[in-house]
């Protein structure tokens, strides 16, 4: 199986699209050899990582299970150093944990709403539930005891996304560069006060973490999930809505460049609902179109057009960015975690217990998601093809180049390789 084969399995798209892509790029850049380089490097990480696992025998049960449990191990690190303990992190143990994440994640300033706008946007429309949970009668009288980005936060889980999406996103239609500010972003841990609204929804979303992208917040809810590689994954989620909050600080740098912020609204509530271009390109310009995918469509339908055409996806650059962090995050640990870097991409095809291929992914974020969820027999995978499709358009252009191209480009949806439009 040459390089184009392989790469096309690791992908689960056609043979012929790696052969496509790069006779395009390579007369477009003049950079050869990028198919046989990943598959070079992908055969050689996951080789070692096989003998670091001590896998005589490899095989799909025994090299997943291998890394799952690797998960386990790493987990219980971090519980150890987080909490000083086997046990669930308590308030105290998340606090630590998102203060280190923000250290780690090294992302200083960006672009975000003036707290003065944040204040108007709750005066224009109250929320009546949070309102209710704290026991005040007025906006007015809420912002002079409580704290602005906890409370914005908890519009997220104690308002309807019905209210939330009809009422209170509304005047966002309206908001122009003058409302924006450069400040720090901020990590909030959500008080007891919201405790029971936020179980609830912790039961429907099954995280209790999320981001603020336009108001420069990441936020935890300090309540444990009680799963297998709970801190892992929520350490992992807060380093990712880091990079992720940054990278919307750009995209909203750039929508105030454009025409002095002509169609800055449209743009900005645009990048906040996370469209996707859905019409097909023309045949004929496939592989000079690549789509411009700001989230795993495959969470949704794992049969999307979209997935197996050519395309980049910024959720998958927050990750690696995510991983990175742990793995230097590995110092403090004699380099445990420093076994996930550069396995974003990662994965192979291997025989299971009746002789079929089965595939499996080496991604860290792939690997936790299937551990949470190993009593329902979940198996995660996507986040490894997602982060191939971007490592492929790397290769040719260089990482930097690729964010820069994403948030260049990110308005249209798209990237044209060829003067046809």
């Amino acid at each position: 199986m040459d390089s184009y084969e392989k790469i096309a399995s690791m992908l689960r798209v056609d043979k012929d699209v790696p052969r496509v892509i790069d006779e395009l790029f390579v007369t477009r850049t003049g950079v050869v050899g990028v198919f046989d380089a990943l598959i070079e490097e992908n055969t050689s990480l996951i080789a070692d990582r096989i003998s670091r696992l001590g896998i005589k025998n490899p095989n799909a049960k025994t090299i997943y299970e291998a890394l799952l449990r690797k998960v386990e191990e790493d987990d219980s690190r971090l519980k150890e150093y987080f909490h000083g303990g086997a046990g669930d992190l308590d308030k105290e143990g998340f606090q630590k944990l998102i203060s280190k994440g923000y250290a780690l994640s090294r992302v200083g300033k960006g672009l975000f709403l003036k707290r003065s706008v944040a204040e108007d946007l709750l005066r224009k429309n109250p929320p009546p539930h949070v309102l209710s949970v704290l026991g005040y009668t007025s906006v007015d009288e809420m912002l002079k005891h409580e704290n602005l980005f906890e409370v914005f936060s908890a519009l997220r889980f104690v308002e309807g996304n019905d209210w939330l999406n009809s009422v209170f996103f509304k005047p966002y239609e309206s908001l122009t560069p003058d409302d924006f500010e450069e400040r720090e972003i901020t990590p909030v841990v959500i008080g007891d006060k919201f405790k029971n609204a936020a179980e609830s929804f912790i039961k429907k979303k099954y995280h209790n973490v999320s981001h603020l992208k336009e108001l420069g917040v990441v936020f935890v809810i300090p309540i444990p999930m009680h799963y297998k590689g709970e801190t892992l994954r929520t350490l992992s989620l807060v380093l990712h809505y880091f990079h992720e909050v940054v990278f919307y600080s750009k995209l909203f740098r750039k929508y105030l460049s454009i025409d002095h912020g002509k169609d800055f609204a449209r743009n900005f509530s645009s990048a906040l609902r996370g469209d996707v271009l859905d019409v097909r390109p023309p045949e004929d310009r496939f592989g000079a179109v690549w789509l411009i995918v700001q989230r795993y469509l495959a969470k949704v339908d794992a049969n999307d057009w979209r997935l197996s055409y050519p395309h980049i996806n910024p959720e998958a650059i927050h990750w690696t960015k995510a991983e990175e962090d742990i793995a230097e995050f590995a110092r403090e640990f004699d380099g445990k975690f420093g076994f996930w870097k550069g396995l974003d991409f990662s994965g192979d095809y291997y025989k299971d217990s009746v002789g079929s291929d089965v595939f499996v992914s080496f991604n860290l974020v792939d690997t936790v998601m299937s551990l949470v969820d190993e009593q329902k027999m979940v198996k995660y995978l996507y986040h490894q093809q997602e982060a191939l499709w971007n490592r492929i358009f790397s290769g040719y252009f260089g990482a930097e180049k690729l964010e820069e191209m994403i948030v260049e480009n990110f308005d249209q949806g798209l990237l044209s390789f060829d003067d046809k439009r």
